[in-house]
């Protein structure tokens, strides 16, 4: 099924070309490009998450073909980077059958945004001994609010599931040793990222970040300890995230969610779908095991 803009929204173009121009310059303090064409492939520097390739800024030219996407995907191969994708359906629409004639599964994400017309729903309470920070990059709980969506999104869903305070523990040593902590915490020193995490007790129980460029802002890697889900903390830490952001200038806040079910919840918090994100990736049997998206 081919995506759709929601019927009572006709496509923002602004709104479309704004988030286009942050998605573009987020992964640069971060990443170094390539250039491909129609297409820009995005190469991590360092550790932490993999970047993408995706449509190229301001390209005017012819668009991307199939031979684009397959010498993406070669190049992909060669630095061991993850073969992705990720665009705008209603911004780049003609991208998708290139990236499907290629070979690559297209996987549709609501993309819903809080504009600066509309208004945040109010914090939700907290429940019981539960409290929301926002961290700075000395922080000692840091580490381990990295990990807490690590664990989460190798545990996908909604249900509760086993991974608690030992496998956090673990998970955060792990991130610490191999750099990806440090990471996070030289980009939250710098005001690239700001990471907000709920504690119980001083153990972190749900994580997420923003990161802001300009007026602009995504929400993104929100997730909760498995054994700690359905208490409503994902739109606690939501809802810190965007009060951070508005209260330092950003105007515009958006988030993709995993699925409708998820959006449903993001709308609670006074978000609007407006779009549709495409991630395009090998099929999961196509993939060597490296590459599955285990921690996506």
């Amino acid at each position: 099924m081919h995506a759709v803009t929601p019927a009572d929204h006709a496509p923002d173009h602004a709104l479309l070309d704004e988030i286009e121009r942050y998605y573009d310059a987020v992964p640069r303090s971060a990443a170094r490009t390539e250039d491909f064409g129609p297409l820009t492939l995005f190469v991590r520097d360092g550790a932490g998450w993999p970047y993408y390739a995706r449509p190229a800024l301001g390209h005017t030219g012819p668009a991307a073909t199939a031979e684009d996407v397959r010498r993406v995907l070669e190049r992909q191969r060669e630095l061991g980077a993850p073969e992705a994708f990720e665009w705008v359906a209603e911004r780049n629409p003609e991208l998708r059958a290139a990236v499907e004639a290629a070979g690559l599964t297209v996987h549709e994400h609501p993309l819903l945004v809080l504009g600066p017309q509309d208004e945040p729903a109010p914090a939700p309470e907290l429940p019981g001994r539960v409290e929301v920070r926002v961290l700075a990059p000395d922080a000692p709980e840091l580490a381990a609010a990295v990990a807490v969506p690590h664990l989460a999104f190798a545990d996908p869903g909604t249900a509760i599931g086993p991974a608690c305070a030992a496998e956090l523990a673990e998970s955060a040593a792990a991130l610490t040793a191999d750099g990806t902590a440090g990471q996070v915490s030289l980009r939250v020193a710098a005001g690239t990222t700001v990471l907000a995490a709920a504690f119980e007790d001083g153990t972190a129980l749900c994580a997420g970040q923003h990161n802001p460029v300009g007026a602009v802002t995504e929400v993104a890697g929100v997730g909760t300890l498995p054994s700690a889900r359905r208490r409503g903390l994902g739109l606690a830490v939501t809802a810190a995230l965007v009060g951070h952001a508005r209260a330092n200038g950003v105007r515009t806040v958006f988030l993709s969610a995993a699925d409708e079910d998820v959006a449903r919840i993001y709308r609670r918090a006074g978000f609007r779908t407006f779009a549709t994100a495409l991630i395009a990736e090998p099929a999961a049997e196509q993939q060597p095991a490296e590459q599955q998206p285990a921690e996506q």
